[in-house]
């Protein structure tokens, strides 16, 4: 190339491309920061997740555990109601066969005075 041949738009159009790829470069570092920023958001959130499903499963290992201490005392408790119906039932039968029996009496015992029977 001889110093005849300097073609001046040549060189702007090479510095033109030189500020874009400058540009591009920039951009392609601003959008890796971007990136690297929101991956880490999402970690430290996926940290947190792991830590609340931790404690949860804690807890609910706790509940099964007191459920599992709990069920026999309820199955009693639902015997002893079962019991106490029945028991209430007879108890009932037994009144109302003594009410009857009592009540038969008392009229005989009218008729008598009366002199009906």
């Amino acid at each position: 190339m001889s110093p005849s041949d300097f073609d001046p738009r040549m060189h702007q159009q090479m510095g033109e491309v030189l500020a874009e790829i400058r540009n591009l470069r920039d951009a392609f570092r601003q959008a890796e920061l971007k990136s690297d920023t929101s991956r880490a958001a999402m970690h430290s959130r996926m940290d947190q997740l792991v830590d609340r499903i931790g404690k949860v499963e804690g807890g609910v290992a706790a509940v099964q555990e007191d459920v599992t201490e709990m069920r026999p005392v309820t199955d009693e408790v639902k015997r002893w109601k079962l019991m106490g119906m029945g028991a209430l039932a007879v108890t009932g039968l037994a009144a109302m066969a003594l009410g009857v029996t009592f009540s038969e009496a008392l009229k005989r015992i009218g008729m008598v005075i009366i002199g009906k029977g």
